[in-house]
């Protein structure tokens, strides 16, 4: 059982790697916000965020985006169109947060995974410039160094560790501390009690996540506990100091210690599918973490 250390001990955690840097920044520029309060991030106008997409660079504003790829209905629900590859990104980072977001898949898929598992997901923790993983032959990727809560078709909850490059083309660190077996493919997999390894890069999927899974439109594995079809979906992701647990409706799918990054942006996918997205918010951590 994790139990959320007091506020001012989480608050402290979060700014001691920016304490122990040695490059001058402006306090208001460096301190990830830790919040004491509930924070909406799904305002009509999606103030809070700015957009990057890998064919299209960064955009100020989701309505400066032509292609409306995230839009804010008249119901007050975000579409992701799913079109192209990138993230709406929170301007600000945030550290110590309990995060609760509400989703459903829509029907529409896009080259080239019209026919693939519907994908999307939250990057969190996210550091380093724009694009800094996932490109290649010198053009930038479409995400960022951080630790991902995977949403895709019988893999909602998997752990990601993604090691991009900072500004000066140098590998940045990310990992995460994860007690896991490994499943009839060799593929690591979170179990609670088994030994911890560290994991540099990769994923550790879900607890029960189908080791027959396959990358297909509509997969569904015979354990899944996210919701099936355009069904919503409630995910859960409590990131207290260097510490992370996922929640799929209701029920805890992944652990992990000793987190790097343990703060920074979030990032909201799109990634070929169409998504719904009816709630985002960030809460502050409850006193005892499921």
């Amino acid at each position: 059982m994790l139990h959320a250390p007091p506020t001012s001990v989480r608050y402290g955690l979060a700014l001691l790697p920016l304490l122990l840097c040695g490059s001058f920044v402006r306090a208001e520029d460096a301190r990830p916000i830790v919040p004491t309060e509930t924070i909406n991030l799904l305002n009509k106008d999606l103030s809070q965020w700015y957009v990057f997409l890998q064919d299209s660079g960064r955009h100020e504003t989701a309505a400066s985006e032509p292609r409306g790829i995230f839009k804010v209905q008249d119901d007050g629900i975000l579409r992701i169109s799913g079109e192209t590859f990138g993230g709406l990104i929170t301007k600000k980072e945030y550290a110590n947060y309990y995060l609760v977001m509400e989703y459903r898949w829509g029907t529409k898929t896009w080259p080239p995974r019209e026919d693939r598992a519907r994908d999307g997901g939250l990057l969190l923790h996210c550091q380093g410039p724009d694009g800094n993983f996932g490109g290649s032959g010198g053009k930038p990727g479409p995400w960022m160094t951080s630790i991902e809560c995977q949403v895709i078709e019988g893999g909602v909850g998997d752990i990601l560790v993604l090691r991009g490059k900072d500004e000066n083309g140098e590998e940045m660190v990310a990992e995460a501390t994860v007690e896991a077996v490994r499943d009839r493919d060799g593929e690591p997999v979170w179990k609670a009690g088994a030994p911890a390894e560290r994991f540099p890069k990769g994923r550790i999927n879900w607890f029960g996540r189908d080791p027959d899974w396959a990358d297909k439109l509509g997969f569904r594995g015979k354990d899944d506990v996210d919701s099936p079809g355009q069904e919503w979906t409630k995910l859960e992701c409590f990131m207290s100091g260097d510490s992370l647990v996922y929640r799929v409706n209701g029920t805890v799918v992944n652990r992990a210690t000793r987190l790097t990054p343990s703060h920074g942006k979030i990032l909201l996918q799109t990634e070929g599918a169409e998504m719904f997205v009816r709630k985002l918010e960030l809460r502050p951590l409850p006193e005892k973490l499921p």
